[in-house]
């Protein structure tokens, strides 16, 4: 008997500790100085690469993210930006796009070298979304600006390219996800919320399949469940007061399902069951849900998440403070998140009277919105935009002719999204 209860404890302890979970891997190899890495891809189990943001640079891993060669940077390029996404077509070709200096940059030998592209016509500003399908199509979208929205989309490997002006059906594209190279789904907001588009003819024409109907709201990022596409996820990045959202699909798109997320930020949205799936965004790690985004479970790992990369049910990888892997690995690894500061700003005095003074601390290269909402959470108007070419300190001085109140101010930047609470 004693032999028998010994055999189901080991049997029992090693089913427990061969569950997939999600664990930072080494920082050894990757960039401590506690900036986010905006995007993680993989082409299979092993083979992936990692952008960071605003010290824009990639490395790539072959050995399922146990080691990483440094591949670009900005030593490299010789100048300041900032890398938002990265995506490969094949083990040679691959791509990465910035919110800065209007770059746009392009790999044939597995990102050993890169070279700007310089031949879209339209220079794409702030490619923030990249999907490869198929053999030879690239397409990409940006951005989360209130500029032109555009896609930007090549049938050769990236050899040659058509710009697409979005501005009939957004304000701000973030994330584009195609099936094949035709079918597919761009998601960003326009001024009536955040936005879900479908193609069917591989971008010439757009339909709206979803608007959350809050403006200043995004779509943030898009997942279709493997195996069965007609299920899909999305992040909806809200303002404060209120919470982001996760929302589902199961009609592949036809209707949808909303529910509360974890945060008002949230960006990040993976899942390996209709059920079963993670969330996280600026402010937060990893929260698990088992019941479709119903209840919600802080993992107390991972800090300041953007992309959460499904490869199957038992693998994965995301992108945050560091790079996260999911899989059954007993992890060793005595790895701390450097947390991702948020964007430094001052509002002063506060409570206000008739002026609106704002001074913000730009650390590095940088764009800024800043909006105003209510104390519902509703758009009332936008203050400023700007880019930002280097570090520095700027102060704003704005008319405040509202009645008084609850106010939220919020800074929407490359690095972050915050809303500040003011009272006049």
């Amino acid at each position: 008997m004693k032999s028998v209860l010994k055999s189901l404890f080991l049997l029992l302890s090693f089913t427990a500790f061969s569950q997939s979970q999600w664990h930072p891997l080494s920082s050894a190899y990757l960039n401590t100085n506690g900036s986010r890495f905006d995007d993680v891809f993989f082409l299979n189990d092993n083979l992936g690469w990692a952008a960071n943001g605003s010290t824009a640079a990639v490395y790539k891993t072959t050995d399922g993210g146990l080691t990483w060669t440094p591949q670009l940077s900005e030593a490299t390029l010789g100048i300041n930006t900032y890398f938002r996404n990265i995506e490969f077509l094949n083990a040679n070709i691959g791509f990465v796009g910035t919110l800065t200096n209007n770059k746009f940059y392009k790999t044939v030998d597995g990102g050993t070298t890169w070279a700007e592209v310089t031949n879209i016509g339209t220079a794409p500003r702030a490619v923030c979304g990249l999907d490869c399908v198929g053999t030879s199509t690239v397409y990409g979208c940006g951005s989360y600006m209130n500029v032109p929205p555009f896609i930007i989309k090549s049938t050769d490997s990236g050899a040659t390219w058509q710009y697409i002006n979005m501005s009939a059906y957004a304000t701000g594209l973030v994330e584009i996800m195609f099936l094949d190279e035709n079918n597919g789904f761009v998601s960003g907001r326009n001024n009536a919320g955040g936005i879900i588009l479908k193609t069917t003819d591989g971008g010439v024409t757009w339909t709206q399949i979803f608007n959350s109907g809050l403006a200043g709201e995004y779509v943030w990022k898009l997942q279709t469940l493997q195996g069965n596409t007609n299920v899909m996820f999305g992040s909806i990045e809200s303002v404060a007061p209120n919470l982001g959202k996760l929302i589902k699909s199961t009609d592949a798109g036809v209707t949808w399902v909303s529910k509360d997320a974890p945060e008002t930020d949230i960006q990040a949205v993976g899942f390996i069951t209709e059920n079963h799936g993670w969330m996280g965004g600026h402010n937060t790690g990893f929260f698990e849900t088992f019941d479709a985004g119903t209840t919600w479970t802080d993992m107390g790992i991972g800090g300041s998440l953007n992309r959460i990369f499904i490869i199957n049910q038992d693998l994965a990888y995301a992108s945050g403070s560091t790079i996260y892997k999911f899989d059954s690995t007993l992890s060793t690894n005595q790895v701390q998140d450097i947390p991702v500061p948020p964007l430094s700003v001052k509002i002063h005095p506060n409570p206000i009277n008739d002026k609106l003074n704002i001074t913000v601390d730009f650390k590095d290269a940088d764009h800024l919105i800043i909006e105003l909402y209510d104390n519902l959470g509703r758009r009332l108007c936008e203050l400023k935009q700007l880019d930002i070419d280097f570090p520095q300190k700027k102060s704003f001085e704005f008319d405040f002719n509202f009645p008084k109140g609850v106010y939220y101010v919020n800074f929407h930047s490359n690095t972050s999204r915050q809303s500040v609470k003011i009272v006049k």
